[in-house]
């Protein structure tokens, strides 16, 4: 079975959502006693035991692995199935809701978490083409099959891109400002895909990471948005909310569980759980029911004065979040002082490999592109390592054809194949949806101005931004060579 992370995390032939052929390298600590040595037997089932010098039998433990041990190796993820993914599944949603109804039935009100739900547009563009229902239906019927379940509140993760896009448009800005001072600061590397990011700070740490923008993911902007603002208006701890995002691809579990979204004080990430599609539709199987049947019920609000009606909408620029489109036309503006409407692509080597330039009559052109799945992403860390890249900025996405593409989105069932089942997530993706530019969104100006003190302040890069690591290189034998 092939793995469902993307193919910049998987190891053997080049080529994107290939099979791992190589075993986990992290060292499991054994524990010897002086004249205690014995024989291991293994079992029908396949667990060990150990039979002391006496006799005695011990049944010995698994080694687990979990997603900071994958994080914390220099090697990359092996496959779904070989990483223990013990606090990002359905099932450990399902564990927190049911805690929750024991605490309700024991009238212990204090104990329970207020649960919330983030979903990204792009898993909900595969819930709607499984299910053949609209955008606007898909997202009000969602509300209402978790909400059933217990969950307290259902948001739209576009909000939270709308500061995503912003803030990687105002730093590309200033990277470009400052480009002639600060060599390193050009071409700027989009980081909203955590399958690229975990693949740069293993595999070419120092060279690409100066690159690489600062700008959270909107996933995190997410996290960000209900364990620091919402949190507050609910007038609790971060701890004692519980964050679940629903996203269209694996790697989502990954960025999650990064160290630099953890709260030491509170002891609590800002996305407790990522789920994808396809584990929603799981999670749909086991409630014995069909999407279709779900009743209808709105959107939440962070914002009260926000209709949620109107909180189903995209923004401009395709399924991966626009992040070429919005900083071309945001630099044409401020760098070039034209204004671009729309914007020419021009195809390469491949339909995931395209270009932009944006010119104006005696000012240098900016030029721009977008690179998707690991072929192309390998192009483009190429020709930035031997300083031949002349690109200003760069959308980079792990998976062939984007977000919408995603290994956690829903697998085509009966004759469809893969690409038609990737067309019907675009077509609905794009369709009867608002489009609107975040410059210009009245919540993410309000929440600017109440939330973070105003744009560029130390609240709005603390909770908009983050950095990025170098991971140290095993010595194994093992040892990845790309």
């Amino acid at each position: 079975m092939a793995s469902q992370f993307s193919g910049a995390l998987q190891l053997t032939d080049l080529d994107d959502f290939i099979t791992p052929s190589q075993e986990c390298i992290k060292p499991v600590k054994i524990e010897r006693k002086p004249g205690k040595v014995g024989k291991i037997r293994i079992e029908d089932d396949g667990s060990y035991t150990e039979i002391d010098q006496t006799g005695s039998e011990t049944r010995l433990e698994k080694a687990k692995i979990t997603l900071n041990d994958c994080l914390a190796c220099s090697g990359c993820i092996t496959s779904a199935e070989s990483v223990l993914i013990t606090q990002q599944s359905q099932d450990e949603l399902y564990r927190v809701l049911d805690e929750n109804s024991q605490h309700a039935q024991a009238g212990n009100q204090s104990m329970m978490k207020e649960i919330v739900v983030s979903i990204s547009p792009q898993a909900r563009a595969s819930l709607a083409a499984a299910f053949k229902l609209s955008i606007a239906a898909t997202a009000h019927k969602l509300t209402a099959f978790f909400k059933r379940l217990g969950v307290h509140h259902v948001f739209d993760t576009n909000l939270a891109r709308g500061f995503s896009l912003i803030e990687t448009c105002h730093e590309f800005v200033r990277r470009y400002n400052a480009s002639e001072t600060e060599k390193t600061s050009l071409p700027m590397l989009a980081s909203a895909c955590p399958g690229w990011i975990c693949y740069a700070e293993k595999t070419h740490g120092s060279y690409i990471l100066p690159y690489i923008s600062s700008t959270k993911s909107p996933q995190q902007v997410m996290g960000s948005l209900v364990k620091n603002y919402l949190a507050q208006k609910l007038g609790k701890t971060p701890d004692a909310i519980y964050h679940v995002s629903v996203m269209p691809c694996f790697d989502k579990k990954l960025e999650a569980s990064r160290t630099d979204f953890f709260n030491d004080i509170y002891q609590t990430r800002d996305v407790d759980c990522v789920i994808t599609s396809a584990e929603v539709e799981k999670m749909l199987e086991k409630e014995g029911t069909s999407l279709s049947s779900v009743e209808d019920y709105p959107l939440d609000s962070i914002l009260p004065e926000c209709p949620p009606e109107k909180l189903v909408y995209n923004h401009a620029g395709g399924g991966s979040g626009g992040y070429l489109e919005h900083a071309a036309k945001f630099a044409a503006s401020i760098l070039l002082q034209t204004q671009v409407e729309s914007l020419s692509y021009k195809v390469l080597r491949n339909q995931d490999f395209q270009e932009v330039t944006v010119s104006a009559e005696g000012k240098p052109p900016l030029k721009f592109a977008l690179a998707y799945g690991f072929r192309n992403i390998q192009n483009i860390v190429q020709r930035v390592k031997r300083g031949k890249c002349s690109y200003h900025f760069v959308e980079i996405m792990a998976c062939p054809s984007g977000c919408n593409n995603g290994g956690g989105q829903i697998r085509p069932g009966g004759d469809e194949t893969q690409k038609e089942r990737y067309q019907a997530v675009e077509e609905v993706y794009n369709k009867e949806v608002e489009v609107v530019d975040p410059f210009y969104q009245q919540e993410v100006e309000s929440l600017y101005r109440d939330w973070l003190d105003g744009k560029d302040t130390d609240k709005a890069r603390e909770m908009l931004h983050t950095q990025y690591h170098e991971i140290e290189k095993s010595t194994s034998a093992l040892n990845i060579k790309w």
